[in-house]
């Protein structure tokens, strides 16, 4: 199975998110990840939807987007010229005897401590998911206690044709 990333442009619309998402349930289509949120442009949000699948129902997916009202335009972002990034808040069970343990492992991944109780630490890390499971598998031998993961953003690396015809107008 491939993955698709595709970055959508949408007018920021009411049920704007209820069509994209409907149009995956309708199709049987899975979303792995999903994050939206506004740009610099006003009225226009931009959808960060990942899925899996053979050629042609990623094909059929993108086909279909592109019929949406609300889409403004769609660009798949591969891997090799893209930059992906994931926020993930990890809480920890930590006490005296294991605290310097994990701010160990903290350091070594560059992640940040933004909360620490008697009993727990919030851990947050930002990066592709290489990092992120390579944190999380670290942590492993610890009690993680909730892991909230804000799914997938992404950003396609230089300037497209897009970027500068928006610059000229």
């Amino acid at each position: 199975m491939e993955e698709l990333v595709l970055s959508i442009l949408v007018h920021n619309s009411s049920g704007v998110l209820t069509r994209v998402s409907g149009l995956f349930a309708r199709r049987g289509y899975n979303i792995d990840s999903l994050t939206v949120g506004t740009t610099n442009t006003e009225g226009v949000s931009r959808m960060t939807v990942v899925a899996h699948g053979d050629q042609q129902i990623l094909e059929q997916i993108e086909k279909q987007l592109r019929k949406l009202e609300d889409v403004i335009e769609i660009f798949a972002l591969p891997r090799s010229s893209s930059v992906y990034r994931e926020l993930v808040m990890v809480k920890v069970e930590a006490d005296q005897t294991t605290r310097a343990d994990i701010v160990s492992i903290v350091d070594i991944f560059r992640a940040k401590i933004v909360d620490v109780s008697p009993h727990s630490m919030v851990i947050e890390v930002t990066g592709d998911h290489g990092k992120v499971d390579g944190l999380l598998a670290m942590l492993d031998g610890f009690n993680i206690v909730e892991i909230v993961r804000t799914g997938l953003s992404g950003i396609a690396r230089g300037l497209s044709d897009f970027d500068i015809k928006k610059e000229d107008n």
